[in-house]
């Protein structure tokens, strides 16, 4: 039996969820030819199978970061070209936007965080929080995941290429959104002289954050809002994407898709990040009432790190997905992400 606070929850949680009525119910697609070519009548099946376990097992290459030579900054406006080639050209541009603070920490070393807000965020998504940094004397950069705002398509209404239901996109937009926030790293460390760089992440901007927290130790700490084991259980599970979880129909099982996906899913980096001794702190939010990333996912995830002895700090907030974003709860998110931060900066 559902308890009542609970109840309550939930049934904010789908009106939310349901607000977007432009949801697309995308074709499935394997999506082989977006990240190798042509495959020249290799099964499907076998080819992506081989090509996600060499991707993780050699996941430094995977996300490699080559040169950035054109970055572009208006003193607000940060560019560049993406490392990452997707067939939309308007996706092709990576976009980030800085917040300076209004004062600046003149003994101390300078500090920056890198803000990857949620799927589908619109322009004024996360913008409080990278001005709450700023109240501490720390900068934010905000950086636009892939096919969202500039980014996107004038034809596409939503972000929807970054999750769908073709398997090689997905692989190829989140492998863009990590390398894009490396990119952005690279600019705060060596452009822009950062001392101290950390990372926040919300949804899948939480999954992106780690994944970049996993392969660029530039980052010194990382809080990661909302979060979860496989990407393809929220996919599969989550209410935010019921819709993409239609577009597999009977083409893939679960099973399948999650070693398709599992260059792109965070449990599997907690063993890496073991193997390499590291020690820095990062702090994972949950939420108890969560539809999209389903509590059981995000616990599977912390005890995941705390099997391997990281330099985890687990909370969880009384709320949902959709509900951390509204008061009171988004206050204690907002915080819970901040203070973490700003003792570890």
């Amino acid at each position: 039996m559902v308890a009542p606070f609970a109840y309550l929850i939930h049934r904010r949680e789908r009106h939310l969820a349901q607000r977007d009525a432009n949801r697309r119910l995308l074709p499935f697609d394997w999506g082989a030819s977006l990240i190798a070519g042509e495959i020249d009548g290799a099964d499907p099946r076998s080819f992506l199978r081989a090509f996600a376990l060499e991707a993780f097992q050699e996941s430094e290459r995977f996300f490699a970061l080559p040169p950035i030579s054109d970055f572009r900054f208006d003193g607000e406006r940060l560019s560049w070209t993406s490392a990452v080639a997707t067939p939309e050209s308007e996706n092709n541009t990576a976009r980030a936007r800085f917040f300076a603070p209004r004062r600046k920490n003149e003994s101390g070393p300078k500090r920056a965080v890198l803000v990857l807000p949620q799927w589908n965020a619109d322009s004024g998504s996360h913008v409080e929080l990278c001005r709450l940094f700023n109240r501490f004397g720390v900068a934010a950069l905000r950086l636009t995941l892939p096919y969202h705002e500039e980014r996107r398509p004038a034809w596409m209404e939503r972000a929807e290429y970054l999750v769908s239901s073709n398997i090689g996109r997905t692989l190829l937009s989140m492998r863009q959104a990590v390398v894009d926030a490396r990119a952005a790293v690279q600019w705060l460390s060596e452009r822009a002289r950062f001392d101290r760089i950390g990372i926040v992440g919300s949804s899948v901007g939480s999954c992106t954050a780690f994944l970049a927290f996993v392969h660029d130790e530039r980052i010194a700490v990382g809080v990661f809002n909302h979060v979860s084991s496989y990407f393809a259980d929220v996919v599969w599970r989550g209410i935010s994407t019921a819709h993409v979880r239609a577009g597999f129909a009977d083409e893939v099982s679960l099973e399948e898709l999650r070693t398709y996906w599992l260059p792109i899913s965070p449990l599997p980096y907690a063993a890496r990040l073991a193997r390499k001794r590291d020690g820095r702190p990062f702090r994972f939010i949950a939420a108890r009432y969560d539809l999209t990333f389903p509590p059981d996912l995000s616990q599977q995830m912390i005890a995941e790190a705390q099997r391997h002895g990281l330099n985890l700090d687990a909370t969880w907030l009384p709320c949902g997905h959709y509900t951390s974003g509204e008061r009171p709860w988004k206050y204690l998110d907002g915080w819970k992400i901040a203070s973490f931060l700003l003792k570890h900066l």
